[in-house]
């Protein structure tokens, strides 16, 4: 039986440029001292946090995917809309960890949370729009911190900056760069990361919402890899 107060919601933005010509991916290092992931090269991404519910959204999340964000959920009661909550996370752990912007310009119509102070700062308001439900897994039990990560798919051409500007991002990931699909394999990628990597390579060059979500879990005894909005495997 999965633990379900051990596990925290995640989103997690898999930022992809140049998608029908020479496609790479927005990666950065994890540092060594990290409690979850140390050394590894990830996609931008955290835990949700309260706040991200009530951020708003110049333009929400289209379907199918705002209903499969909930589709078996572990904790659905820990936001009225869990779908707008992953969305504005995503999006917040992206500007944090790159300094990079998904939104469109425009004011806010409440004062900004603290942890959104700074992206309101830039004159935007999140959009959620470009983001894609692409892939789902629940980090593994035995691990010292566990999430229900929904990786979100965008295309970079939807990013309001210039996508090699990191100069806000926080100190939380290093090296950032956009690694080329062809090379990113030769990195220190978490199991994970590989996986949904392969997904990817076989989805483009189309940037869209899956005909069905693969969800990746493993219990203590045995690992399941099913499909949400689909035909389970």
């Amino acid at each position: 039986m999965t633990d379900k107060s051990a596990i925290r919601n995640a989103a997690t933005v898999i930022m992809v440029r140049d998608p029908a010509g020479d496609p790479s991916v927005l990666m950065g290092q994890r540092g060594e001292k990290a409690a979850f992931m140390p050394n590894k090269f990830v996609f931008p991404g955290g835990a949700v946090d309260p706040d991200d519910a009530v951020v708003p959204l110049a333009r929400p999340m289209g379907e199918p995917c705002r209903t499969r964000l909930a589709e078996d959920a572990l904790k659905p009661l820990d936001f009225d809309n869990l779908h707008h909550a992953l969305a504005t996370a995503a999006i917040r752990e992206l500007w944090e960890e790159t300094g990079l912007i998904l939104g469109a310009p425009g004011t806010w119509d409440i004062a900004p949370p603290e942890d959104w102070a700074s992206f309101a700062a830039t004159g935007h308001v999140p959009t959620a729009a470009p983001l894609r439900f692409f892939f789902r897994a629940i980090t593994p039990p035995g691990r010292p911190r566990r999430f229900d990560a929904r990786f979100l798919l965008a295309d970079a051409a939807e990013l309001a900056c210039d996508p090699d500007d990191f100069s806000h991002a926080c100190d939380e990931l290093s090296h950032l760069q956009w690694i080329p699909i062809q090379e990113v394999r030769g990195f220190n990628l978490p199991f994970i990361t590989e996986v949904v990597l392969a997904e990817l390579v076989k989805s483009l060059p189309r940037i869209e919402a899956p005909q069905s979500v693969p969800f990746f879990h493993k219990g203590a005894e045995e690992q399941k890899f099913g499909q949400l909005g689909g035909r389970a495997l």
